[in-house]
């Protein structure tokens, strides 16, 4: 068989996009292998969200040019949102690159392979939304799957170029959607995850206008689907209804992934984020009220233009205030065609670099305790497989650990399958990751001879409108 490699960087959204593009090189006869070196057709799929992602992706597309004189590599393809933003510019400037296909154009990489394709197939996302009957082959591991249920974005956020290369938003039918999640249980999925460019507003751009709630309560009745989290969810939308079926639903997960940016007032108008700082109060006393032992991921930028001492400190009080659970911070970075490129008063990388460090330090002693809070409680866990840390140890996830982000459950003492959804006793934790021991499929501990259960620890955390 012919043989090919992808590189998949960014995010969730493209990583779904790469399971597509592996799909399509499955039918057209192609064996993937792990080592670039290996492979005779090589494929990138970029990343063109900040300067970080782009400088990444470029110095990937360098890095594997080298497999066409070290290795079998025949033709390279570089394709995702890079391409699809600077298509022109990368072709001129890199005549190493045999083939480019923007962010919606996954499915071409057939007609690539087939030696059909010409070199620039970037075409116009606003004509691509995935469907249930694309092919896919997952990388993830644990029986967990990303679904996107929408292509685009209607924001106007001025740090954000995405629409501009994404185009606007397109939901998906929630057949389409429960269509691909059904296939995905038959394959074994127990998980299925949510996302898309805003989540929140999915379907309001659909024939009768149904919700996120409408989807997830549809999803959740197909066979063999145990947990549905929601990312991405963002708070001036934040209906009623939705978090209503969030506190009820025994399979959607109370796991709450919210991209706050900031909580300064004056930043968040700066941001065009559509709302203040008292709002996100307000919205994160309300989840904790109504969503019982919700946990709340958010993201935070910092170094925006603008950004004084004064927004960056009611930043700090805000995350001292809400005691989240898991928390991301990205420097500020400048980006072609956005309202932020044009504003003045830039703050300075090595202030941005400290405030990000200042925050994170805020933070982890607040995900220590969370953590530590969990001690001594029983929680469900995902098995995914043998431990990185020690061939002694499995690898989890609870269900207030989202994949990839947000640290892992360390299991001893017992045996579990990639997939199973077990018990297990936490017995210690970290900064971002929990210890625990397995319970068997009885829901028995069985610990070695001479261990003690571990005792609750007394920690006071942050209760509604405290």
């Amino acid at each position: 068989m012919s043989t090919i490699h992808f590189v998949s960087l960014g995010c969730a959204k493209n990583q779904v996009d790469t399971e597509v593009m592996l799909g399509v090189a499955g039918l057209e006869g192609y064996e993937h292998v792990a080592a670039p070196e290996d492979a005779e057709v090589i494929v990138i799929n970029t990343c063109g969200f900040i300067e970080a992602a782009k400088q990444e992706s470029i110095d990937t597309i360098f890095e594997m040019a080298e497999m066409k004189s070290e290795g079998r590599c025949e033709r390279l393809v570089v394709a995702g949102c890079l391409s699809q933003r600077y298509p022109t510019e990368l072709a001129d400037q890199m005549p190493e690159v045999d083939h480019f296909l923007g962010s919606s154009d996954m499915l071409k990489l057939g007609a690539v392979l087939r030696k059909e394709g010409g070199r620039m197939m970037v075409g116009n996302p606003a004509d691509f939304t995935m469907r249930a009957t694309d092919p896919r082959r997952l990388t993830n591991r644990g029986h967990s799957a990303f679904v996107k249920i929408a292509e685009g974005c209607n924001r106007s956020c001025s740090f954000c170029a995405i629409p501009s290369f994404r185009g606007k938003q397109r939901s998906r039918e929630i057949q389409d959607i429960r269509q691909e999640v059904e296939l995905l249980a038959q394959a074994g999925v127990v998980e299925i995850c949510l996302i898309s460019q805003d989540t929140i507003s999915y379907g309001r751009d659909l024939e009768g206008r149904p919700s996120l709630a409408d989807l997830a309560s549809n999803l959740a009745e197909v066979e063999g689907i145990r947990w549905i989290r929601l990312h991405y969810l963002y708070p001036e939308k934040l209906t009623k209804q939705l978090v209503q079926t969030i506190a009820d639903h025994p399979k959607i997960l109370p796991y709450i992934d919210m991209p706050l940016q900031h909580a300064s007032d004056a930043m968040l108008r700066r941001m065009r984020r559509g709302h203040g700082g008292q709002r996100l109060r307000d919205v994160v006393d309300r989840l904790r009220a109504q969503i019982p032992d919700v946990v709340i991921r958010t993201s935070f930028i910092v170094g925006h233009p603008g950004e004084t001492e004064e927004d960056f400190e009611e930043l700090l009080d805000f995350v001292r205030w809400a005691e989240f659970d898991h928390v991301g911070v990205f420097l500020y970075s400048h980006e072609d065609g956005t309202k932020s490129g044009t504003m003045d008063h830039d703050v300075p990388e090595k202030v941005a670099r400290q405030r990000r460090r200042k925050l994170m330090q805020t933070q982890r002693p607040i995900s220590r305790q969370r953590l530590k809070a969990r001690i001594a409680s029983e929680l469900e866990v995902l098995v995914e497989g043998p431990s990185e840390e020690s061939e002694l140890l499995l690898a989890g996830r609870w269900w207030g650990q989202a994949p990839e982000v947000d640290g892992c459950v360390h299991l001893a003492n017992g045996e579990g399958a990639p997939g199973e959804l077990r018990k297990a006793l936490i017995t210690n934790s970290g900064d971002y990751d929990l210890v625990g021991d397995l319970l068997d499929r009885d829901g028995e501990w069985n610990p070695p001879p001479g261990t003690r259960r571990p005792r609750k620890r007394k920690i006071k955390l942050r209760t509604v409108n405290s």
